[in-house]
């Protein structure tokens, strides 16, 4: 039976309503957030940055926001310089210390070094060693997967196959921060010319973000003509 032309308006209006709706609830909860963590840190931090001022001002309802917004605006450049001051002085001698520490530390040791050659691997200042998306087969004949080239060394591994194998780290989608190593013979690796992030975007997005191809070349500029 076909709706009749009042059940059609209705049905229109309420699926306006519901896409209005997805289109103002991530503002809503974005300002709803911002407003919790500027009263949470007002609240909290308040009495330690403006412990002279008189408590009828700070507590009055005209400039609770007013000393709320100051106290997230100090905390932030605190936090901003703590991170520059850490990263550029305390963090070394910290980190430093607490690698010769947990290197001592028996059994616990082995243990950290591995995970600091793996985060150091990964991470963003070793990132070069990741320099190369490749395409293999795996886990089976036919099926390709994207993976980085993270090393062409020989090690005991390799010199014990029949043939030069290169290192492939193909990570799992949507959390690349787990995968397989494999081995693959240098003649089964197909090298792509995307980047690294290009490919870690793909595997992120689980295939939906795919780099365009052919890469866009720009075009040289035209010679200029002198008109006759």
């Amino acid at each position: 039976m076909d709706s009749t032309p009042s059940q059609k308006r209705l049905i229109k209006l309420r699926n306006a309503f519901f896409s209005g709706l997805l289109l103002v609830a991530p503002l809503v909860v974005t300002v709803w957030a911002f407003i919790r963590i500027i009263e949470l840190v007002g609240e909290t931090f308040r009495p330690v940055f403006f412990p002279y001022v008189p408590e009828s001002f700070t507590v009055h309802p005209g400039l609770t926001v007013v000393f709320d917004i100051l106290t997230t605006l100090i905390v932030i450049v605190l936090v901003t310089a703590l991170g520059y001051v850490s990263r550029d002085v305390l963090a070394k001698y910290v980190l430093g210390a607490t690698d010769r520490f947990m290197q001592r530390i028996p059994g616990l040791g082995a243990v950290y070094n591995t995970v600091k050659q793996v985060t150091d691997t990964f991470g963003s200042g070793n990132r070069h060693q990741l320099n190369k998306v490749v395409l293999v087969e795996f886990p089976r004949k036919g099926a390709w997967v994207l993976g980085f080239l993270t090393s062409k060394s020989q090690g005991e591994a390799q010199a014990k196959t029949a043939e030069e194998a290169w290192t492939v780290f193909v990570p799992t989608s949507p959390i690349p921060t787990n995968g397989f190593l494999i081995m693959v013979p240098k003649q089964d690796i197909i090298e792509l010319e995307m980047t690294t992030g290009e490919g870690m975007k793909m595997i992120v997005s689980g295939g939906a973000v795919v780099p365009p191809w052919p890469p866009a070349v720009a075009e040289a500029p035209k010679p200029e003509t002198d008109g006759v």
